[in-house]
């Protein structure tokens, strides 16, 4: 039963890895399309979102069978407990892979109003923050996942500034009104990227530290 036990826990941290290099890519993906004004990317960006929720329910269900079938203790529970927050964290960033996408058309015209008002910098922030918190899972890295903490505050800065930017494009030339309102409705979801990876971020200190993350503060969880 042990053995069991053990293998299905490394069936599912395979699995959380395979998600979350799935939607890595996405992300990645949807990024390419928008830098490139790629309708073929974006589409198939939409298009893999399919694989993306078939993940999820695979692995929801995965934890719901280890949780019904075991009595997990120590840091075999708080993997459990991680993983499920981490899989729907990982769920929503392949929804906002998407939504990236669905901007792509839009924005293929305006391609200098997004590099003029600084949002390529928020955007690659974001994604370097994607990239770290997937290392630091993989190898249980709990300071490459603090790293994490830092570029959120990077990515909350940029979008301050970059909505001012946005509002002088606007009003300086009417022209630019929608690209930029598509613009701002992008960047919410570039901001809710970096939210997520946060949050991954704070699953990763859990299952290494057993401390329980809330906005950068922690508390250790007694016999765990």
């Amino acid at each position: 039963m042990h053995r069991h036990f053990e293998d299905e826990l490394d069936t599912l941290r395979s699995q959380l890895i395979r998600m979350g290099s799935l939607v890595d890519e996405q992300i990645d993906t949807a990024i390419r399309a928008l830098n490139e004004s790629n309708l073929e990317l974006a589409k198939f960006v939409i298009q893999r979102e399919e694989r993306v929720n078939e993940l999820d329910l695979t692995i929801e269900g995965q934890c719901q069978r280890i949780f019904a079938l075991t009595q997990p203790v120590a840091v075999d529970l708080r993997l459990l407990l991680a993983a499920m927050r981490m899989n729907s964290d990982f769920e929503r960033i392949g929804d906002i892979a998407v939504n990236i996408a669905e901007r792509v058309e839009a924005l293929e015209d305006y391609y200098n109003l997004v590099e003029r008002v600084g949002a390529l910098e928020m955007i690659s922030t974001a994604r370097q923050m994607l990239t770290s918190v997937l290392n630091a899972f993989i190898h249980t890295d709990s300071d490459e996942a603090r790293s994490v903490f830092e570029k959120e505050d990077k990515v909350d800065d940029f979008n301050r500034q970059i909505f001012f930017n946005l509002i002088d494009e606007m009003k300086s030339d009417p022209v630019m009104i929608e690209p930029a309102a598509h613009l701002m409705a992008l960047l919410r979801h570039i901001e809710r990227l970096a939210d997520h990876a946060t949050n991954i971020a704070e699953n990763v200190i859990f299952i290494a530290e057993a401390k329980l993350m809330r906005h950068h503060s922690s508390s250790i969880l007694p016999g765990l």
